[in-house]
This record gives structure tokens, sequence and C-alpha cells, in this order.
């Protein structure tokens, strides 16, 4: 199997994978490819423990794989997707875990619709230098959107690496579920540079109503949402748990702003769904906001 991005997720992903038996290769730039080969992936995790793991690691993927994880950003999907000549998934499947609802039929475009089976992923993980991962949270959980007759090996598989793994035949109410859990909560962090913790408090208004929108505009699409479901979620976490779109902004990394709250504002208008403060935080986190101010 390959994983297009080791990164925080995909590193993770990519480790437990490889500890679980299966062969796996990494594509990404050189340098990091380099530390792959030379050093494997080292994990810290509450919940897989302390290990290393060797795995390959190449700048493209020519030779055909039963699997491809897509873990890159948003940002540099286009670039990234690239990597994967078509024929090397022709046999397979390819999965994408990115944050946003509008990645998938890019890449069904590339690889073919019957290829690609969407997915989230909820975990926390940060890759701290190439081929090292910190993970975070108590857990890694991945939703696959299709068929449970078709899905139930691939699922199998995550499962049998450590990953809760579900399979949900509604693709909608998979990808917005998360973006309508992510929305909030990455532009509210990233606009107010704090973590969950006293935004949750000190700007619990805000909270609810960006919920409440993201919620409308989930069901819009025909998505299942509940955002009692996804405030209680909030509540839950650690008070110093913060988004990754507000790590990449204290990083000065680019922000996937298009791929979360922009997607949120273009579904809202097709269906007619008003969101008045996405929209303001949107255009407050976008680049030049604060020079124009």
């Amino acid at each position: 199997m390959a994983v297009l991005g080791p990164g925080g997720v995909g590193g993770l992903l990519a480790a437990v994978l490889s500890r679980a038996g299966h062969r796996v290769i990494c594509l990404a730039g050189e340098s990091t490819a380099h530390a792959l080969r030379r050093d494997g992936i080292r994990v810290r995790s509450p919940q897989f423990g302390e290990f290393t793991v060797p795995v390959e690691a190449r700048g493209e993927l020519r030779e055909p794989v039963d699997l491809c994880l897509v873990t890159v950003k948003q940002t540099a999907l286009t670039g990234a997707a690239a990597r994967i000549a078509p024929g090397a998934v022709a046999g397979g499947v390819v999965v994408p875990l990115l944050n946003g609802v509008e990645h998938a039929d890019a890449l069904r475009r590339r690889f073919g619709a019957e290829r690609v089976v969407p997915g989230v992923v909820r975990v926390e993980s940060t890759r701290v230098a190439p081929g090292v991962v910190e993970h975070g949270s108590p857990f890694t959980e991945i939703d696959l959107a299709g068929p449970p007759e078709r899905l139930a090996d691939l699922a199998g598989l995550l499962r049998g690496a450590g990953v809760r793994t579900r399979v949900i035949e509604d693709e909608p109410t998979v990808l917005w579920g998360k973006l309508a859990f992510l929305a909030p909560f990455a532009l509210l962090t990233t606009r107010y540079a704090l973590p969950i913790g006293p935004v949750r408090t000190g700007h619990r208004e805000e909270l609810a109503a960006l919920v409440a929108e993201a919620a409308a505009v989930g069901r819009a699409c025909g998505a299942t949402v509940d955002p009692e479901r996804t405030l209680a979620l909030y509540d839950a976490f650690p008070p110093a748990a913060k988004s990754s779109m507000q790590r990449d902004a204290e990083a000065g990394r680019p922000l996937e702003l298009d791929a979360v709250g922009g997607a949120l504002l273009r579904a809202a208008e097709r269906h007619g769904v008003p969101v008045p403060l996405a929209a303001r935080l949107v255009a407050e986190l976008s680049p030049g906001a604060a020079a124009a101010s």
C-alpha cells in the first residue's frame, strides 16, 4: 500500500500499517523520502505506544498497489496527486482523508470514480520532524463512505492495524459530518488564536451560531448532522486542543481556508442557506485581511 503525504496523519497510519505487517510505500519530497528510508518512522502515542518501523519511500508511485491513502493538505493536493501514476491504482482503491468535501470529485476525475473511496479521519497527530510523529489523541478513527459489502475487507485491514473504522453508505453524512464539526473549530481557534477551551467559554455564542450554520448547510447537502452532538464533542475536548488550521497559522504555513471555510460558503450559496458568521470569519482570515483593516 502507499501513503501520499507521510506527515502527522499519514505518517501515523503508515507506521501502524507497517507494524501490522503490510508493505508500505511513502510518497514524499526527496528530503523527507531520504529521512524515511534511512530512519523509518518513529511514533510517540498514548494509543500505540512508542515505536519505530521501517518503510519504503520514494518520490513517485509507478508500481501497482492495493490501497493508496491520500493524507496531504488540500493546499498541496494538485501537485501531490501527480506523484501517483493512474495505472498504479487501477486495481486498487484511493482513500482520501483530507479536510473539506470537494477533493473527492477531483480525485475521481484523475483516478476514476470506481477507484475512489472517500473517508474522514479523526485524530490529533503532528509531524515534528521528517519521520517523527507525535500522536496526541488517545484514539484514531476513520469513517469510509460506500457500500459495506465492498469495503468490509478494507475496514478490516485498518482495524487490524488498530484504527477504529466504520463504513457508512451515506457519503454526504460522512464528509459533511466531519466538515460541520471541523469548520467552527478551525475558523474560531484560528481567528482568535486560542485553543478550544477559551473559545468554548469566551466565544460560546459565536461557537453555537457557527455550529448551527454549518449544520444547516450540511443538511441542505443531504447529510445528517446533529449540532448538539457537535457542541458536546467540543466540550469533551481537552481545553488546550488546537485545530490543524490554527497550528498552520502559528507556523506560518498556508491555511486550508478554502477547503474548509470556502467549501462551506460555496455550498451555502448553492443551497441558499444564510451563513453570515462563517462569511465574516472567512473574510477576516483571508490573505490581506489584516492589511486591509
